[in-house]
């Protein structure tokens, strides 16, 4: 059984058609997509689905839409695979032409679809592309000049969020392990911090973890203070070269020697090297806000106590910038409960009750933070994150289809092609 959100290309039947494109942002940077539309038809209403990092152009949520005569731009952005340097205010950029692509395709209306961490893309991009001339962001959050009231961001119709959580920076600040007491020696912890330590509470699964309230507590403020410690690395590090950069542009005209030293420190990039982000108590503990997920449902084996030095899961390897955008749980910002509020475009939210980076209370946070009157909220039992069916511990099924079954619902109440004639016409 194939895992994680992708199909194959051999899955696609013949009543669909797809072709590759090369899509290049106002900025200049190219990016790719696959358009998939039912065969011969060219749709009034498309679906971009896009993602930060992983490559969407086979996300399981495309071959559903197409066959009720959806279009469907599965994307794969400029940092596809490789988010070291990921800025996700240029990211807009990628998502604005995929928007433009399907317009240019016919489509009448767009939606865009957020999976994972693809939600806080799409309500990111949105927020923006709703605000009035003037009122969009004018540098990054790592506060670099890039001005996005000077690009063409055409907004989409409406946002569909399946088994999302709320984005990259929420989910590496609450994943991060708070027993580090050195962010530059990944050995250095805490015990009393630790929640793989078995004095803390912790077993190993599939045997459950409990830890009490009181380490709970303990746990949360550490993890606080570390997400407050590594924006304050960042900005330091931005704030020296910046300095250096000063200070080689004042002796370009006194010592060219000088200067050039300067100017070579401005231009270095001091990578932020993060070390153990693969802890959430909820994980081991089925007693914190109970629902579908198994023990270590999100882990690759049965011990995240080692999976968390393994230092390679979420991307522990970024430029200062890239941090501060993406994935700072403080400076980023996709958030989705935040961008949610500034839009009032239709919006679902389909929730696995099963998936192991999103309690119930945190999906129906987004859905409630939504200020559009038209949007609904479905839970999909006994499912994890990429949608599988969870038959027992470290086991699934096929999966299942009720989450992209309630996906079309919705856009065929909302954005109806029911009536294939009406709403598609012949490519010619």
């Amino acid at each position: 059984m194939r895992k994680g959100a992708n199909f194959s290309l051999g899955d696609v039947p013949s009543e669909v058609e797809f072709q590759p494109l090369s899509l290049v942002a106002e900025d200049g940077a190219v990016s790719r997509g696959m358009l998939y539309r039912p065969k011969g038809r060219k749709p009034k209403v498309g679906v971009h689905v896009m993602h930060p990092r992983t490559d969407q152009t086979q996300n399981y949520n495309i071959l559903p839409l197409v066959r009720a005569g959806y279009a469907v731009l599965g994307r794969a952005g400029r940092w596809v695979n490789n988010d070291i340097a990921t800025i996700h205010e240029k990211l807009l950029l990628d998502v604005a032409a995929g928007v433009r692509s399907l317009k240019e395709a016919g489509c009448e209306a767009v939606i865009l679809l957020g999976n994972s961490g693809g939600g806080a893309l799409a309500t990111l991009y949105q927020a923006q592309a709703r605000k009035p001339s003037g009122g969009r962001y004018e540098a990054t959050a790592a506060g670099d000049p890039f001005d996005l009231n000077q690009f063409d961001l055409p907004a989409a119709d409406g946002i569909v969020l399946i088994g999302t959580h709320p984005g990259e920076g929420y989910s590496m600040a609450k994943w991060l392990d708070p027993s580090v007491t050195d962010d530059g020696d990944p050995m250095s912890a805490d015990p009393e911090l630790d929640m793989y330590n078995f004095d803390n509470g912790f077993r190993i699964p599939p045997e459950p973890s409990h830890y009490n309230a009181d380490f709970l507590a303990k746990w949360h403020t550490g993890r606080l203070r570390r997400v407050d410690r590594l924006d304050v690395m960042a900005r330091a590090r931005m704030q020296a070269k910046r300095e250096a950069a000063a200070q080689g542009k004042a002796l370009d005209a006194v010592d060219v020697k000088l200067a050039q030293a300067a100017h070579r420190r401005a231009h270095f990039t001091d990578y932020m090297s993060i070390s153990r982000a693969f802890g959430d108590p909820a994980w081991l503990d089925p007693t914190i806000e109970p629902d579908d997920r198994d023990i270590c449902s999100f882990a690759n084996d049965a011990r995240p106590d080692l999976m968390n030095f393994t230092n390679f899961y979420l991307s522990p390897f970024l430029t200062p910038e890239a941090y501060l955008s993406t994935w700072s749980g403080i400076s980023g910002r996709a958030k989705s409960m935040e961008r949610l509020r500034e839009f009032s475009d239709p919006v679902i939210v389909v929730h696995y009750a099963g998936d192991g980076l999103l309690r119930l209370s945190e999906a129906k946070k987004m859905f409630e933070s939504a200020a559009t009157s038209v949007k609904e909220f479905q839970i999909i039992r006994h499912a994890d994150h990429y949608g599988f069916r969870i038959t027992g511990p470290h086991q699934r099924g096929d999966r299942v289809m009720e989450g992209c079954d309630a996906v079309v619902a919705w856009m065929q109440k909302n954005f109806p092609v029911a009536n294939i004639a009406s709403h598609m016409e012949t490519v010619r």
